[in-house]
């Protein structure tokens, strides 16, 4: 049985959408929504090389995807900055 991933405070916080991301949906055959189940569906999530974010690991349609997304505690949101398919 999978190990149980024990998410951060930032986990619950209400989750904001960066215009980079929203650049990034169309060409990656994505929207919020399937964004949204992509985070609901997470499996894990690891430091980022950037101090201030973190790689979220999951699956979506049959294939791993990451998700980078940054913590804000001032504002208590979660920035999702992009998604992109592990190859």
């Amino acid at each position: 049985m999978p190990e149980r991933v024990h998410w951060p405070e930032w986990w619950e916080w209400e989750v904001e959408v960066t215009h980079h991301l929203l650049r990034r949906m169309a060409k990656r055959r994505f929207n919020e929504l399937d964004m949204r189940i992509m985070l609901d569906d997470a499996t894990g999530y690891t430091k980022d090389i950037d101090p201030d974010r973190y790689l979220v690991q999951t699956r979506w349609e049959g294939r791993d995807w990451e998700l980078v997304v940054e913590p804000d505690p001032l504002r208590r949101k979660l920035a999702v900055i992009t998604a992109y398919r592990i190859e």
